[in-house]
């Protein structure tokens, strides 16, 4: 992988600033420690930071086409060879890089070429005959791409927001609608980013610049959920494993030492798998922690033993006092999914073994692995049981009414239910994807702040999203509305910063999108069976890896927050208490924060995942001001 960065004149040829421009490029030195390079042209400038991955010698960057075209990418085109036979007819290709693949491909048929790519991609491409910029991101967003106009007329882009920031270009006020997103969903969805002036390129979409005219955005790709003719279950299982073993055959081309992520899930384990069946050594790394509930070490050894991996093990001590700035800064935005630490530590831990590793990536939005599936699935047959006016005047005051009880077995916990059926269908399965308690979220922020959002409303994000997918099913709508929000704005995002904060590549086979395609026309009940989530990836993979290991309880990767922010000592909570930042940033009801801060420490609730919010957007300032 690498880092891409660039200035483009949108009103006519003036020279770009290439001081700001070695900025940026210097700002994304970590994801490409390899080399660097620039390119120049009138109204251009491309800078680029290079992890040597394909062809080590020949495919350094920005890349110049034989018609004159320039590239500059961070990418990872998998079918590159196929690709490259084709574009022998047309041109004589001088090395064996898929940089030049994707390259020349863009010169001969433009924006249309990205519909032949296999592979994961975020690329600028300046063609001189037509004065034309075009910018690329992948169809699942697996690479990053921001952008902005600068108040004198200059599109700056580049792989992360510290890049744009360091260009001094542009203008970093925040945008109140980002900040309510994030305290609700945790992350900020695309395109929005914390700032008013700054947008992440959506998955599967194209921006074209030109002088004098305004920005295009095209999408070109979609995930389709439909009702297609299927193979009976047992052929589908077979199907999938042949499918999941030539995406992994795929994604295993690289010039230096790749391996595997391997947690103790069905997920890595599959990759693994299937990483030995298609022969040569197998290296898995697996981090464990000092916390029995989340150290899955012995069953991740399990699954290398069976394969004969090599297997690097570690114990990641998540030292969150220590962690919390390192991950502030390399997320670039606030982010409040506190497993994005112990990601840090596995990255920093892998990369002193690969380069390269596969992880399992995407299986709960492909094969409907999320416990908020089968939730949604029996709120919705009660919504469509009980009339909506009903549904707000019983379970609106029942959701106000009912306590949160913290401490209670799951099954008496039905605030967040009863609050979800007053809601429409989207707007529920909103609150069910929300990282906080959306009626504690409201009295988290200041009424001046809620004054400044107008009518806006978070869940609008999944509602657009659900509305958006073409189909009735429910369980479609929320795996669409996953894979276009959750899975490139959390997971997605969350995987390419930890990593690459290392020099780390990583690659998710399971987001192959001829496997994404090919999910998305299989019934439902071949997915999620009543309680059975992922239940034809278990089918698939039980007879290599075992029944017992595929229905063994999933532990998850975060880090223990209830704790934590009970502790006597490194508690980081106690941040809140020295900081001045997230109390001057004009957003916060700061009683309320206090009063969570007491109830969360004396157990009197659970304020953990409200409070790591704060932490989170408190860290975030801090970074902006470094």
């Amino acid at each position: 992988m690498c880092g891409i960065a660039g200035i483009f004149d949108l009103k006519g040829n003036r020279d770009v600033d290439r001081a700001a421009l070695r900025r940026m490029t210097d700002a994304l030195r970590h994801r490409g420690p390899d080399g660097e390079g620039f390119f120049y042209a009138p109204g251009v400038g491309f800078g680029h930071r290079r992890l040597a991955i394909i062809d080590l010698e020949g495919g350094a960057q920005p890349f110049h086409t034989q018609s004159g075209g320039v590239l500059s990418t961070n990418s990872e085109i998998y079918n590159y060879e196929m690709l490259a036979a084709s574009l022998r007819n047309d041109v004589d290709l001088k090395t064996r890089s898929d940089t030049e693949v994707l390259a020349e491909g863009l010169a001969r048929d433009g924006s249309a070429f990205v519909h032949e790519l296999r592979g994961m991609y975020a690329f600028s491409f300046w063609r001189p005959q037509t004065s034309e910029l075009l910018l690329g991101r992948d169809r699942l967003g697996e690479r990053p791409l921001y952008y902005a106009e600068s108040n004198d007329g200059f599109l700056v882009f580049a792989s992360e927001i510290g890049a744009l920031i360091a260009s001094g270009l542009i203008e970093t006020s925040l945008d109140p609608r980002a900040i309510a997103d994030y305290f609700f969903y945790g992350f900020i969805p695309d395109p929005k980013t914390i700032y008013r002036s700054v947008y992440k390129l959506p998955p599967a979409h194209l921006l074209k610049a030109q002088s004098g005219a305004p920005l295009s955005l095209e999408r070109f790709w979609r995930p389709v959920f439909a009702d297609a003719p299927a193979p009976s279950f047992e052929d589908a299982s077979a199907i999938l494993r042949d499918k999941l073993n030539d995406a992994v055959r795929a994604q295993m081309m690289s010039d230096v030492p790749l391996g595997a992520f391997l947690s103790g899930g069905v997920d890595s384990a599959s990759i693994v798998s299937a990483m030995a069946e298609t022969g040569g050594e197998v290296v898995a790394c697996t981090v464990g922690f000092d916390e029995a509930t989340h150290d899955e070490r012995a069953a991740a050894h399990e699954i290398a033993s069976k394969f004969g991996a090599i297997h690097h093990q570690g114990l990641a001590l998540c030292d969150a006092t220590t962690l919390i700035d390192k991950v502030a800064a390399v997320m670039g935005e606030p982010f409040a999914d506190s497993s994005a630490l112990p990601s840090y530590l596995v990255a920093e831990i892998a990369r002193q073994h690969v380069t390269v590793a596969l992880s399992g990536d995407g299986g709960d939005e492909i094969f409907a692995g999320y416990r908020r599936y089968p939730f949604f699935l029996r709120e919705e047959k009660l919504r469509r049981l009980t009339p909506s006016p009903l549904r707000k005047l019983v379970f609106g005051p029942a959701g106000v009414l009912y306590p949160k009880l913290d401490w209670a077995p799951q099954a008496l916990r039905f605030k967040s239910t009863f609050e979800a059926l007053a809601l429409s269908s989207a707007e529920g399965y909103a609150s069910a994807v929300a990282i906080n308690l959306p009626s504690r979220v409201s009295r988290l922020l200041n009424e001046d702040f809620k004054r400044s959002l107008g009518d806006y409303n978070p869940h609008s994000v999944i509602s657009e999203a659900m509305n958006d997918a073409g189909t009735d099913d429910p369980l479609a709508r929320a795996q669409y509305a996953d894979m276009i929000t959750w899975l490139p704005g959390r997971m997605l995002t969350k995987v390419d910063r930890t990593s690459m904060a290392h020099g780390l590549e990583v690659r998710p086979p399971l987001l192959d999108h001829t496997l994404v395609e090919w999910a998305g026309l299989l019934p439902a009940q071949y997915k999620l069976y009543g309680q059975q989530q992922k239940r034809i990836l278990k089918s698939a993979y039980a007879p290599r890896l075992g029944s017992e290991y595929v229905n063994r309880k999933k532990q998850g990767f975060a880090p223990p927050l209830s704790d934590w922010l009970r502790r006597e000592k490194d508690n980081p909570a106690m941040r809140l208490s020295t900081s001045r930042r997230w109390r001057e940033s004009g957003v916060f009801n700061e009683k309320f924060v206090e009063k969570m801060i007491r109830d969360h420490q004396s157990g009197a609730s659970d304020c953990a995942q409200e409070l790591w919010s704060v932490i989170m957007f408190d860290a975030f300032l801090g970074a902006a001001k470094n």
